[in-house]
C-alpha cells in the first residue's frame, strides 16, 4: 500500500481515537476543556492527510485511487464530521455514562426527512471531494497521471444518485416500526 493509503488508515484511526479521548475526558474525567481540545483536533487530521497527498503528488507521483480516496475522505469528514461527533457523543453518554436519552430509532416521515438531510450532507461531501479532485486534475494537467480521479468521480456520482433514489423512496414507502414479537 502507498504512503497515502497508509495515511488514510492512520487518519481514520486517529479521528476515532481523538473523539473517544474527547468523550472520555468530557464525561468520565469531567474535563470539558480537554475534551473540547481533543474534539477540535479532528480538522487537523484532515489537514495532515491533505498535506501528505499534496506533497506526494507534487513530488511527481501518479495519482492513484488512494489519492482520490483521500479527497473523498476529506469531503466526507468536512460534511459529516460534526454529525459523526454528535452521534458518538449521544451514544457515549447513554451507553457508557448511563446519562441522557436513549438514541431513538426513526420511522416513517421522520426517518425519511433524517435520511434526506443525510443525503444533503452527502451532496456537500461530493461537492468538496469532487471539487478537490477536479482541482487536482487541472493542477497536475497531465491526463495520464490523473486517470484514477476521473474514475472515482464517476463512481461517486453514481453512488450519489443511488443515495438520492433511496432518499426519495423513503418518502414514497416510509419505514414502519416493527410490531413487538409475541
Amino acid at each position: 500500500m502507498s504512503t497515502v493509503g497508509w495515511m488514510i488508515v492512520f487518519c481514520e484511526i486517529a479521528f476515532w481515537i481523538v473523539i473517544i479521548l474527547g468523550l472520555v475526558a468530557r464525561y468520565i474525567f469531567k474535563l470539558k476543556r480537554l475534551g473540547m481540545f481533543f474534539l477540535a483536533l479532528t480538522p487537523l487530521i484532515d489537514l495532515i492527510l491533505l498535506i501528505t497527498a499534496g506533497i506526494d503528488l507534487y513530488r511527481g507521483a501518479v495519482a492513484s485511487t488512494a489519492h482520490g480516496i483521500a479527497a473523498v475522505y476529506i469531503g466526507v469528514s468536512i460534511a459529516f464530521g460534526k454529525s459523526m461527533i454528535e452521534w458518538a457523543d449521544q451514544r457515549f453518554q447513554y451507553y457508557v455514562t448511563k446519562q441522557g436519552e436513549k438514541p431513538k430509532k426513526r420511522y416513517g416521515m421522520d426517518y425519511a426527512k433524517h435520511y434526506f438531510r443525510g443525503w444533503v450532507k452527502h451532496l456537500i461531501a461530493y461537492i468538496i471531494g469532487a471539487g478537490l479532485l477536479v482541482g487536482l486534475i487541472f493542477w497536475i494537467d497531465t491526463p495520464s497521471k490523473t486517470e484514477a480521479f476521473n474514475g472515482i468521480i464517476q463512481i461517486w456520482s453514481i453512488v450519489l444518485v443511488v443515495d438520492l433514489l433511496i432518499a426519495i423512496s423513503n418518502f414514497i414507502w416510509p419505514t414502519k416500526e416493527k410490531a413487538p414479537s409475541a
